[in-house]
């Protein structure tokens, strides 16, 4: 599954997912626990890049544009 991370600090990670032909864009935030490594808080799920760029606005203050590829 694909996912990109915010360039300013990789906490806001955005993934897609596919359903029935449909792309799914979840945007969590990573959140430091040291009993469950890796765990994130989901902020919410959209289905097009319009709703992603309004929603990663919104949460994080982010745009699109502020996203890498993760583990690149």
């Amino acid at each position: 599954m694909p996912s990109w991370e915010c360039l300013c600090c990789g906490q806001w990670v955005v993934t897609v997912e596919t359903d029935h032909g449909r792309s799914w864009y979840r945007l969590s935030r990573r959140v430091p626990d040291p009993l469950v490594p890796g765990a994130c808080h989901v902020a919410g799920e959209v289905s097009s890049i319009a709703a992603l760029e309004d929603l990663l606005h919104r949460e994080a203050r982010l745009g699109v544009g502020d996203l890498r590829l993760a583990g690149g």
